[in-house]
């Protein structure tokens, strides 16, 4: 009897077991699901499954900012107008025959083979896009002249490039941590200046947040990215751009000086430095001191048409908070 309850009690918390591993099993990955799309309509087109995760990433962080574009729904974040999709003189805009599309020179296309050209399917949008881009050729030159002539935009066929590059570098989708400007461990300050108003040079608003730390405390990129901008501007004084796969640049201004073979085009990753504190600027190349050693941390989102800066304070203090805490886990 007492083997039958041990053997009962072992049963239920097998069974258990498997039934919570099933209800994990059962949440979908997104980026699972998403890489799946690009490697199959890689394999169909011969489009590098970079170019379509970074032309899907570009669209789908447009259109977290934009009002005008609906939010994503579902795997893929490429939109197309209906009308775009259809056929701009096609008299259905709801149209689903591949045929008619075609003839009325719409971009849809059946991607899934299941004799639909459909909007709210991700195969059919992932593949409508490769097979516009197709159209072009596979090669990154022909990439960039079907991109330009699609979004008519230099800045947005440099971000999705970008994108790409920085998708192939690491093979992979879950790109998403983050990593305090500065050591942890460093002496550092900081408060909310965004907005607060700046007179050196005129009139305008503090895009950004002052870190204040010594002179050569590190500098370190707070995700990954590329580099866009490297150099001397007269306010920032030695200053960093680099742009996430979120779709926002982040600034670091009047540094010390730069890590060694930083360059433009090159992909870093959280944690990873970059250059130094200073108090460069507000001057002619090489001016610097006329304040004390701090950083200048902006963030800056791209909507597909401008770019504006927004408050970078929440997401620093998110991140010295986050890697505290991870700092903590990992003493115990």
């Amino acid at each position: 009897m007492r083997a039958f309850r041990i053997f009962g009690a072992f049963l239920l918390f097998f069974t258990s077991t498997l039934a919570v591993g099933d209800v994990y099993a059962k949440e979908p990955d997104p980026y699972w699901e998403r890489m799946k799309l690009y490697k199959k309509v890689e394999t169909v087109t011969q489009i590098p499954w970079y170019y379509l995760a970074a032309i899907d990433q570009y669209e789908r962080s447009i259109r977290q900012v934009r009002r005008d574009l609906p939010k994503v729904e579902g795997t893929i974040g490429i939109y197309f107008r209906p009308e775009e999709w259809a056929g701009l003189t096609n008299p259905n805009p709801t149209d689903k025959n591949p045929a008619t599309i075609q003839f009325f020179n719409g971009i849809g296309v059946d991607g899934d083979g299941d004799g639909k050209a459909s909007l709210k399917n991700d195969e059919d949008v992932l593949y409508s896009f490769a097979h516009y881009l197709l159209s072009y050729g596979v090669d990154q030159d022909n990439i960039k002249i079907g991109l330009w002539n699609y979004y008519h935009r230099d800045k947005t066929v440099s971000i999705i490039v970008g994108k790409a590059k920085i998708y192939r570098h690491f093979g992979r989708l879950n790109l998403d941590d983050h990593s305090f400007p500065m050591p942890i461990r460093s002496n550092h300050s900081y408060r909310s200046t965004w907005g607060d108003a700046r007179g050196w040079g005129g009139r305008r608003i503090h895009e950004g947040t002052d870190i204040f730390a010594g002179y050569g405390v590190p500098v370190r990129a707070t995700n990954y990215g590329i580099v866009e901008m490297k150099g001397w501007n007269k306010f920032g004084g030695w200053r960093i751009g680099i742009r996430d796969i979120n779709n926002t640049y982040h600034y670091f201004a009047h540094l010390s000086g730069f890590a060694k073979n930083l360059k433009v085009g090159q992909i870093v990753e959280p944690g990873m430095v970059i250059g130094s504190v200073g108090s460069s600027g507000y001057g002619p190349p090489g001016t610097s001191g006329k304040f004390p050693p701090h950083l200048h941390y902006g963030m800056y989102k791209d909507n597909g048409y401008t770019e504006w800066s927004f408050d970078p304070y929440p997401h620093l203090a998110m991140w010295e908070r986050q890697e505290r805490m991870m700092m903590r886990s990992k003493k115990r």
